[in-house]
């Protein structure tokens, strides 16, 4: 829309205010104080005519703007000011650094931007601590004698010269009116800039209030507390930074848990094999084993009989060992030599009647030999088999 008006829109606006559009910009610029030196931010500069008249007074202005034809148009008519730059901007995401300008400036542009509220707090971020910014806007007059008839004069009257002067431009200015009217009162806009951060806020009308010129400055206390926002920025990890260190734990803690579960369960998989394997292992063992444990209960049915074959041996010894007594002398002259009792045994052995042999091999089970090499147990008693023999080679009748 501006840039099919950029050819003669600094003529239609000395058309329509009635010359009251250099007045205007004359008030702007002694509000921005300019000088040798410094640094100044001029948004929605347009064709560069407030720009020229802030580098008049000897400083680097920046001439931003959104529209290219206007931008265009204002680099073709200050080719020659090397004090004007002219930028392609938006007001709402201004490509420059923080603390860039030691003051800013808006005219009649504020409310041609979609966010505002978003634009004053780009000019707080680039103008540096104790700078100013100052805002040239259409405003509402006060006074309803002068409210009435600008209303007026800005529906029916504004549109119509402005499409006699350029075709193309009727449409702009019509909407131009709108938007003065739906502009907030003056009181309004400077609270926004209360909340943008500036401090020492003020304004005042300019031709009964058509126009208000606001004015602010970024505090000094500013500067400290935005590079201690920098410093905490640049030492705080990202999002992204944070989510990942955050899930590093929680993957390693889910890794540790799969690895042990696995674990857990192989080692579940792996004792029933063992068990089974070792099960095997003892069934294919075992019939080796089951010989000697059949084998027991026969050397058990000897060690029983033991009891039952030297029971008629010990009862024929009594009345034998009787005799002795009754022949005292003997046998108290048999007992002195114990080389000759020991000697002695085999004889009272082989003296023993026929029928005793009988009646202990009839006695004895068979599987006599286990029966004998079991009989040291039954030898356990070598006082009374010898005492008993060697009664017997004393009283032999």
């Amino acid at each position: 829309m501006f840039d099919e008006v950029s050819p003669r829109y600094d003529l239609i606006n000395d058309v329509l205010t009635v010359g009251n559009d250099r007045l205007w910009r004359v008030a702007t610029t002694k509000a921005v104080a300019p000088r040798k030196g410094m640094r100044v931010l001029d948004l929605a500069a347009g064709t560069g005519t407030s720009s020229a008249a802030l580098a008049a007074h000897g400083a680097h202005v920046v001439a931003a703007d959104f529209s290219e034809g206007m931008l265009a148009e204002g680099r073709k008519r200050h080719s020659g000011n090397p004090l004007i730059e002219f930028v392609h901007a938006d007001a709402m995401a201004l490509p420059f650094e923080d603390n860039s300008f030691d003051a800013a400036t808006i005219s009649y542009g504020l409310r041609n931007i979609s966010d505002p509220r978003a634009a004053l707090a780009e000019m707080y971020r680039v103008v540096k601590p104790g700078g100013r910014i100052v805002i040239a806007e259409f405003s509402t007059p006060p006074a309803a004698i002068v409210r009435g008839p600008y209303t007026w004069y800005g529906r029916n009257v504004l549109p119509r010269i402005a499409g006699a002067i350029n075709r193309e431009a009727a449409e702009a200015y019509r909407y131009l009116n709108e938007s003065i009217e739906a502009w907030p009162t003056q009181d309004e806009l400077a609270a926004w800039l209360r909340e943008a951060g500036f401090e020492r806020v003020a304004y005042r009308n300019l031709t009964f209030g058509i126009v208000a010129l606001h004015r602010g400055f970024v505090p000094r206390e500013a500067a400290a507390a935005r590079a201690a926002a920098a410093a905490t920025q640049a030492d705080a990890p990202t999002a992204a930074d944070a989510t990942q260190a955050s899930a590093k734990p929680v993957a390693a803690k889910q890794a540790t848990e799969t690895k042990q579960a696995a674990e857990t369960k192989q080692a579940a998989e792996t004792k029933p094999a063992a068990k089974k394997s070792a099960a095997a292992k003892s069934a294919a063992g075992k019939p080796a084993a089951a010989g000697p444990a059949t084998a027991k209960p026969a050397a058990a049915k000897s060690a029983e009989a033991k009891p039952a074959a030297a029971k008629p041996a010990a009862a024929k010894a009594e009345p034998q060992s009787g005799g002795a007594k009754s022949g005292g002398p003997k046998s108290a002259g048999a007992k002195a030599p114990g080389t000759k009792a020991a000697g002695a045994k085999p004889k009272a052995a082989g003296a023993k009647p026929a029928a005793e042999k009988k009646s202990a091999a009839a006695e004895r089970p068979a599987a006599p030999k286990k029966s004998a090499a079991s009989k040291p147990a039954a030898s356990s008693q070598p006082s009374t088999t010898e005492t008993g023999s060697s009664d017997a080679t004393g009283g032999t009748p």
